[in-house]
């Protein structure tokens, strides 16, 4: 399905914004994601961009998980170690954003934690059994 979906985009011609490097999987780059409402993760912090890179190359917004030093007991929380701070990725907290938001590539994950945000998002996306 979501292959189905890539090659649609690449039919359509578009093209990412700005002239910059690509935006891959799992890199952390630091977001603006203020304005935000009601629970959401505010101001401007570091984010791991979640969406595939075949997205990433062909439309102008990424989804990205924020991350945070407050710690919450949450399953669809990994933990992480980034610039020497103890934190989480938030992967209750997604968000699809405009690359303009984006200010800056400062990373990017180990394959280790990679693979575990991979595989807590297959978790919470997955279809239950009927």
């Amino acid at each position: 399905m979501l292959s189905s979906t890539l090659a649609a985009l690449r039919a359509t011609g578009m093209r990412p914004s700005g002239g910059g490097k690509p935006i891959k999987q799992f890199t952390i780059h630091l977001v603006t994601l203020d304005p935000a409402q009601g629970s959401e993760i505010r101001k401007t912090r570091p984010c791991v961009v979640v969406s595939p890179d075949e997205m990433n190359r062909h439309i102008h917004t990424v989804i990205v998980a924020p991350m945070t030093t407050v710690s919450r007991d949450y399953p669809t929380r990994v933990r992480l170690r980034f610039r020497n701070k103890e934190g989480q990725i938030a992967l209750d907290q997604l968000r699809t954003v405009d690359k303009a938001r984006l200010i800056k590539r400062l990373g990017a994950l180990p394959a280790e934690t990679a693979q575990q945000v991979s595989g807590v998002l297959v978790e919470m996306f997955a279809l239950p059994d009927r």
